[in-house]
């Protein structure tokens, strides 16, 4: 614990690049994935290619593609761009998959519904499709997250500071502290992206929850049937034989409510 009142100072400095390091690759993964994952789905031989060169460029070893991009790119060995182009390689490789299946979870109804209202195609995939992707689109993102801040820690052997320095000199000099505050660190910045994605679904996505609060109501209104003597499907207050229909409307309008939001 000393050693770690000690260095705070360092390990704030490396927590930060680190994060750095994981992020903004999964940005731009993210930017490049959406067009590349949408242009697959349209367009089903090209999309096989693309999906396929996708599960190739994510065999690379990460360490090799850190030691060759610097010959490639023209940069410095210990420059954070060559950790950011190659995290954002396997980001793409990752998320170009994922994007596609998010994409094709969107119920095909609501795609003509909103053409039928008159959207374009670039508008309808900005408002309608991506916001109803954003479930299974975040899934992935969660996955790649924290895949990017595990790779990250290997360019710590060419030199990049970040915190798998903790690791290599934690391992040069037998010193177990350091190995344990580098994975404690690790660990907690993992966990914090996790728990910031699935907040951001929560925000992003408000007609899951209006759905779930609505199978609720209809659970209880079952309930309430039965106590007062009416049919199973009777809601609390009724005459026998009448059902109520309002939290199934609601269920039912949760994708029409995000369209019109949208």
């Amino acid at each position: 614990m000393d050693w770690f009142w000690a260095n705070t100072e360092m390990i704030s400095r490396l927590t930060a690049l680190h994060l750095f390091q994981a992020v903004v690759p999964l940005v731009l993964g993210l930017l490049i994935a959406i067009p590349l994952a949408q242009f697959a789905r349209l367009h089903r031989f090209a999309g096989g290619a693309i999906l396929g060169t996708s599960a190739i460029l994510y065999t690379i070893p990460s360490l090799a593609l850190f030691v060759l991009l610097p010959v490639i790119l023209g940069t410095r060995v210990l420059d954070i761009t060559n950790v950011v182009v190659a995290l954002t390689i396997y980001a793409v490789a990752l998320l170009v998959r994922s994007t596609v299946d998010a994409l094709n979870s969107v119920d095909d109804d609501v795609r003509q519904a909103a053409t039928a209202m008159g959207y374009r195609p670039l508008r309808r995939f900005f408002t309608v499709d991506l916001p109803l992707s954003v479930p299974v689109l975040i899934a992935g993102l969660r996955v790649v997250s924290v895949s990017n801040i595990s790779i990250v820690s290997v360019g710590a052997l060419i030199g990049v500071e970040n915190l798998g320095f903790f690791f290599r000199d934690g391992l040069r000099r037998y010193f177990i502290t350091e190995i344990v505050v580098g994975i404690i660190a690790t660990l907690v910045l993992a966990f914090a992206m996790d728990l910031f994605f699935v907040l951001l679904q929560r925000a992003l996505t408000p007609w899951l929850r209006a759905g779930t609060g609505s199978g609720s109501g209809l659970r209880r209104g079952r309930r309430g049937g039965k106590r007062s003597g009416g049919q199973p499907g009777d809601g609390p207050g009724q005459p026998p034989g009448s059902t109520d229909t309002r939290p199934a409307r609601t269920l039912a309008a949760a994708p029409d409510a995000a369209l019109k939001g949208a």
